[in-house]
């Protein structure tokens, strides 16, 4: 065995996983903090700074996702339309009514990095409001 020699995975060496997770009662930066390193790949012995060697991710029950302290009411999304006096805001209370998902894929977009890498693992990033998915098929695969 050559010793002066290192092996430095290359991204046809990946072989991306589906991972489900539910969501239900968990608290939202935990779990962001798992989901993105799932993207990532860092979980794996393999992980590659520089290669995409994250697997795909579907979470369930999103809408029961659980802040700590008083987030649910003094946490508010911002956004800014592109129009004059545009800047819009909703608490975290009426986002959770509007769009469950996107407090969390919100919560998973700040922890990764600003790339195209990054653009491309939060592609692989399926989050559902309620407990059914259309992805039976691909986890099944892995199971």
């Amino acid at each position: 065995m050559d010793m002066n020699r290192s092996f430095t995975p290359k991204q046809a060496d990946f072989d991306p996983h589906w991972h489900v997770i539910d969501a239900e009662g968990k608290i939202v930066g935990r779990l962001a903090t798992e989901i993105a390193d799932k993207l990532r790949g860092k979980d794996h012995p393999e992980y590659t700074p520089h290669a995409d060697a994250g697997h795909y991710v579907v979470v369930v029950n999103a809408e029961k996702v659980v802040f700590t302290g008083d987030k649910m009411e003094d946490k508010e999304y911002i956004w800014y339309t592109g129009w004059i006096g545009g800047q819009k805001s909703l608490s975290a209370k009426d986002m959770m009514k509007r769009h469950p998902d996107e407090i969390l894929r919100h919560a998973v977009k700040g922890m990764l990095a600003k790339t195209k890498q990054s653009r491309a693992q939060l592609r692989r990033l399926k989050i559902y409001a309620g407990p059914e998915h259309p992805h039976k098929a691909q986890v099944a695969k892995v199971a």
